[in-house]
C-alpha cells in the first residue's frame, strides 16, 4: 500500500515511522516527483524531507544549475534545479514548485523539483535498466538508475550519488555548512 501526500511540507516521518522490521520494507519504496513532464523517483532511503520553496541566496560561481543555498532550521544547504541540470526548459516557480531534501554520500542536497506526486512501491521485478542511447559523449544517462513501472506509468528512478561529478559534487559540499559558534 502506498501513501500519497500534495502537501509539499509533509515530513518524511509523516509517512513512516521506522522501526528495524520495516527497514528492509523502505528498499522498494520510492518518492515520485514531475520535472518537465516526466515523472521521475529517488528511493526513500536517500530522502531527508520535502520542503516548501523558500527564499534561494545566489552564490556565486557556481554551475547554472546550483541556484543557492537556503538556511534549512540553521543549516546551509545548496539547493539545485533538476529542470536544469537535465537540460529542460525553466519556467518560473510556482505554488507547487518544492525542494525534496536528500542526502548524497556525506552531502545534504535540496533538489528544486516541479511537484511531489506520491510515495509508490515498486518491487524489483518491476524495475529495468535504463535504455542506452548511441551518442558521442554529450549525453549523461549514469544518473538513472533503473526505469520502474508501476501501475500502467514508467517512473525515471534516479541515482542521487550520480546525479553530479565528483568535482560538482564536491563544490556542493563547499556550500553545505553548518552554522559557527562564536
Amino acid at each position: 500500500m502506498s501513501k500519497t501526500t500534495t502537501d509539499p511540507t509533509v515530513e518524511l516521518d509523516d509517512f513512516y515511522l521506522v522501526d528495524d522490521e520495516e527497514l528492509d520494507t523502505q528498499a522498494n519504496k520510492f518518492l515520485t516527483f514531475k520535472t518537465g513532464k516526466e515523472s521521475y523517483g529517488i528511493s526513500i532511503e536517500d530522502i531527508i524531507e520535502i520542503i516548501e520553496l523558500q527564499k534561494i541566496i545566489q552564490v556565486p560561481d557556481t554551475p547554472d544549475y546550483v541556484k543557492g543555498v537556503i538556511n534549512l532550521r540553521g543549516k546551509i544547504i545548496p539547493v539545485m534545479d533538476v529542470r536544469l541540470r537535465f537540460h529542460l526548459e525553466t519556467r518560473e516557480y510556482d505554488d507547487r514548485t518544492c525542494i525534496v531534501v536528500v542526502k548524497v554520500k556525506e552531502n545534504t542536497i535540496g533538489f528544486i523539483v516541479d511537484t511531489v506526486e506520491e510515495v509508490v512501491e515498486i518491487f524489483e521485478d518491476n524495475i529495468t535498466s535504463p535504455p542506452h542511447f548511441k551518442n558521442n559523449g554529450t549525453v549523461r544517462n549514469d544518473y538513472i538508475k533503473g526505469m520502474g513501472k508501476a501501475d500502467d506509468q514508467v517512473k525515471i528512478l534516479l541515482d542521487v550519488e550520480r546525479i553530479m561529478f565528483d568535482d560538482e559534487l564536491e563544490c556542493l559540499s563547499k556550500l553545505n555548512l553548518e552554522p559557527s559558534v562564536n
